[in-house]
């Protein structure tokens, strides 16, 4: 039986980075995963050129059942410190949006990077490489039974992610083990995941398929709530794109009476357009709308308007006028589902991080074992914040192994 100082099980973006930052402060790192090809998540993200961080990203950025318990990681391994790694392998990269960081190239000068960096510290690899099972020894540490062999090690990461698209091989182990230990998880759900509608009600918008227009989002309430000004993507089930994206993190199935409230129309007053073009416009106010709104929009809208829809503009009644461009302003949708996990971005929930060292990510129920990555009960948002806190949460563990 071999030993080791560390082993990680996952060798994506939280494990790679971790085996690095650790091999290189002198410990002995095995990184094992039970898929064929490493870091697939990585490869894919992006549009294949992987958003690997946020300029902006921050705790405010996150959704956990813990809000607090991000702010130490996030505070110690920074947004610039990856730029700065990202650098010193001379990736060229440009920010695309809203501080969002992206590869010129390829998301695989990402995952080229995070191999350097482990070679450089010396890290083996066993790929691809089941995990059967893990038990603590009485005189400290783990025995890791893999289908490769049995080693042991002083200190277990669990790095293998969530639940999200499973095509690639997620799976449920992490969650698995964390129980096994003695730990919580807070209930899991898909995220950044476009959200689905009742056939019925949403079949007017179904001819509205491909068309994507910008649109502020709003759901949740308090501490919880979520205000995006995004692009939105109708399909033929719902809706996504961006600010779809985003929401999602915030409606959860579980509180039914928390719907979305969209703004087709931000930063304009409808109403005052309409009132005003009464005095020039003789168009129908179903081709005025047109003026405000995509064509196609405007004509589904209409639809679920009848009463209006063939009325000349100097006819129609400013109270009218206001009640549409308020059902546009505010439109208010009960999501039925979301495409879940199989277009899900990340999950949601995960290891209760009450039960973890927020400096370390260490259990505080097993010493020598420790969580990082998406298994943790934090999400960030869409555009590299995710990536962020698997960069954050990988180096608090390695430098705490490490001291």
């Amino acid at each position: 039986m071999t030993s080791f100082d560390v082993v990680i099980i996952g060798a994506g973006a939280a494990g790679l980075f971790c085996a690095g930052m650790a091999g290189q402060l002198g410990l002995k790192v095995l990184v094992v995963d039970h898929a064929d090809k490493v870091a697939e998540k990585i490869r894919i993200s992006g549009g294949g050129r992987c958003n690997f961080t946020n300029r902006d990203a921050g705790p405010g950025n996150f959704v956990s059942n813990n809000p607090h318990f991000c702010r130490s990681a996030l505070a110690r391994y920074t947004p610039q410190d990856f730029i700065d790694l990202v650098k010193q392998h001379g990736i060229a990269f440009h920010e695309k949006h809203k501080g969002q960081l992206f590869c010129d190239h390829s998301a695989d000068d990402i995952i080229q990077m995070l191999l350097r960096e482990c070679t450089s510290g010396g890290v083996e690899r066993w790929q691809p490489c089941r995990v059967h099972g893990v038990q603590a020894l009485a005189a400290g540490g783990f025995e890791v039974h893999t289908s490769l062999d049995r080693v042991s090690c002083r200190h277990l990461v669990v790095a293998c992610g969530g639940l999200s698209i499973p095509k690639i091989g997620a799976t449920d182990f992490g969650y698995s083990l964390a129980k096994q230990f003695g730990h919580s998880i807070v209930a899991t759900r898909p995220g950044l995941v476009p959200l689905t509608f009742d056939a019925a009600a949403w079949a007017p918008f179904v001819p509205l398929a491909g068309l994507s227009l910008p649109a502020q989002l709003q759901c949740g309430q308090g501490k919880t709530k979520g205000d995006f000004l995004e692009d939105v993507l109708f399909t033929h089930r719902g809706l996504s794109g961006p600010g779809v994206l985003q929401i999602s993190n915030f409606w959860n199935p579980d509180q039914p009476n928390t719907g979305l409230v969209l703004n087709l129309l931000p930063g304009q007053n409808l109403a005052q357009t309409l009132i005003a073009a009464k005095k020039t416009s003789k168009r129908k106010l179903s081709n005025e709308l047109g003026v405000s709104l995509p064509t196609r929009l405007a004509d589904a809208w209409m639809l679920a308007h009848t009463r209006l829809a063939d009325i000349a503009m100097p006819d129609c009644k400013d109270k009218d006028l206001q009640q549409l461009a308020n059902s546009l302003h505010h439109w208010v949708l009960m999501p039925n589902g979301t495409e879940g996990y199989r277009k899900a971005e990340v999950t949601l929930g995960g290891v209760d991080t009450r039960e973890l060292h927020s400096s370390s990510m260490q259990s505080q129920r097993q010493l020598g074992l420790y969580f990082i990555g998406e298994v943790v009960d934090v999400t960030g948002w869409l555009g590299g914040y995710n990536f962020q806190w698997a960069w954050a949460s990988a180096a608090a563990c390695a430098r705490a192994m490490a001291s």
